[in-house]
């Protein structure tokens, strides 16, 4: 496997491309060969405290904007995304190991966002509150909330910088976005986008370096009004705790554990497909993946049978994009390959059964991430892969017998993010629309889009990517009551 050098990449602070304070560098490691692909500035706390002193100037500035300057700016930059499509998304493949096709995903979700957002804030109203007593008149308007940090994951590096980028700026925010350490070259190459079209100053800063001081300093200063991730659930809880220093604004899409429902009567075929999309697609590392796979008994074995063999005709692989036909790469880290190893080790000592994978595939780089994609049945309550969020390339699959086992079983967990439910029973339907305990129930299909709301209950999140209501993240209302 032949990997590219991308060279050195700088912070992007105050409109500038600059060296880290300490001069500090790190490595970006390909997943797939285990190769040092790049290198990237590695900011620090004086890095941080210059980036957060640089968006509240930046606040200053753009948030006087008019919404067509700011649309304009948006479009601009836009423009030159897409005009670096095939570098960003080859710049995915190697620094997280995902295919190229799935590369796309994140540029898709950084033009939309770009695009929609500035129409989604010209359509927002003012909303007009009646006076009964006939004295007053009352509206609500929204003004920009001010500097926002985002700290983002690794799996989708575009894509959840879309999902910020858009509505802070349209909004009239500032942004500070310190991608993962683990996957920081194509943020940082939309530094290097944004300074060749000359994006005002301090209207987006990006930044990588340990979290203890970077993420530290920029959490626990006065100066973000908003602080929003996307990220594990542990993340969350230490970043709410460490941002009490002042009142901040946050939004935060968490980790998921979702439950795949499929009843007798579902339409199998389909049902399947998208299970096996859902297990592995973008190596398992998505936090709205098919993480327990709930499959009435009557069809158990036969859909066990049939995932197993769709299972074992996905193409693994280097998903560059001379290799159109690969659908599944490494996973991001050994540690993360490590873990998918002790999930299935943990299900199959309490009585699960390894139907598929479960191990090291040959023929690959010894250096890189490499996992089969695996297939586990009989999965009960007590072992790993049904509790944690699984975030690889492992899919765990258990029967149930009637609704209100599966139901039960599906709201067992901390989690709340995503559910699927596949059933031709409009009764059940409702009841589970109902009862199900997450924020996105799917059912008989999944879609997912920039104008769809994206958001989680209990442990996953506070608030929404995408959609409008994205927009309340960054927004602050105002009530304006005029005697009569």
């Amino acid at each position: 496997m032949k990997t590219q050098d991308f060279g050195y990449k700088k912070i992007y602070i105050d409109g500038q491309l600059v060296d880290a304070e300490d001069g500090k560098k790190a490595d970006v490691v390909c997943p797939a060969t285990g190769e040092v692909i790049a290198q990237v500035a590695e900011a620090g706390k004086a890095d941080a405290e210059k980036a957060l002193a640089s968006a509240e100037k930046g606040f200053k500035y753009w948030s006087k904007l008019s919404l067509a300057a700011r649309t304009e700016w948006m479009t601009k930059l836009r423009t030159a995304v897409l005009e670096k499509e095939h570098e960003l998304r080859t710049a995915m493949v190697h620094e997280m190991g995902k295919n190229y096709e799935g590369a796309y995903e994140d540029i898709e979700a950084v033009v939309n966002a770009l695009e929609w957002y500035p129409a989604a804030m010209k359509n927002l109203r003012e909303e007009q509150i009646p006076d009964y007593e006939n004295t007053h008149t009352h509206k609500m308007i929204s003004k920009p909330a001010g500097v926002a940090v985002a700290y983002l994951a690794w799996n989708f590096p575009l894509l959840n910088v879309g999902f910020k980028l858009g509505p802070a700026l349209a909004a009239g925010c500032s942004l500070i976005i310190k991608p993962s350490a683990m996957s920081p070259l194509s943020t940082y190459m939309m530094g290097e986008i944004l300074h060749e079209i000359d994006f005002p100053a301090g209207v987006v800063n990006i930044l990588s370096g340990p979290s203890a001081t970077v993420a530290h300093t920029m959490t626990t200063s006065k100066i973000p009004s908003v602080l929003t991730m996307i990220g594990s659930t542990a993340t969350g809880k230490r970043v709410i705790a460490d941002s009490t220093t002042s009142i901040k604004k946050l939004g935060m899409e968490l980790g998921g554990n979702a439950p795949f429902i499929i009843f007798e009567d579902a339409d199998f075929d389909k049902a399947l497909e998208l299970a096996v999309v859902l297990s592995f697609w973008n190596s398992g590392q998505i936090c709205v993946a098919a993480n327990r796979i709930m499959v009435h008994k009557k069809i158990y074995d036969k859909f066990i049978k049939a995932f197993v063999k769709k299972t074992s005709e996905l193409k693994l692989g280097f998903g560059i994009k001379e290799n159109p036909d690969v659908f599944m790469g490494p996973v991001v880290t050994r540690s993360d390959r490590d873990r998918m190893f002790d999930l299935i080790d943990d299900a199959t000592s309490k009585g699960a059964t390894l139907e598929y994978g479960g191990k090291i595939p040959e023929g690959f780089p010894e250096q890189g991430n490499w996992i089969e994609p695996s297939v586990v049945s009989g999965v009960t309550q007590e072992m790993k892969l049904f509790k944690d969020e699984t975030f690889g390339p492992v899919a765990a699959i258990m029967p149930f017998e009637s609704d209100d086992e599966v139901l039960a079983l599906a709201n067992d967990t901390d989690y709340g993010l995503a559910s699927y439910i596949f059933t031709n029973d409009h009764k059940r339907i409702e009841r589970f629309t109902e009862a199900l305990e997450f924020g996105e129930i799917q059912i008989n299909g999944v879609k997912y889009a920039i104008y769809l709301p994206h958001g989680g209950i209990k442990n996953s999140g506070i608030g929404h990517d995408c959609s409008h209501l994205a927009l309340d993240d960054y927004l602050v209302k105002k009530r304006i009551s005029t005697a009569l």
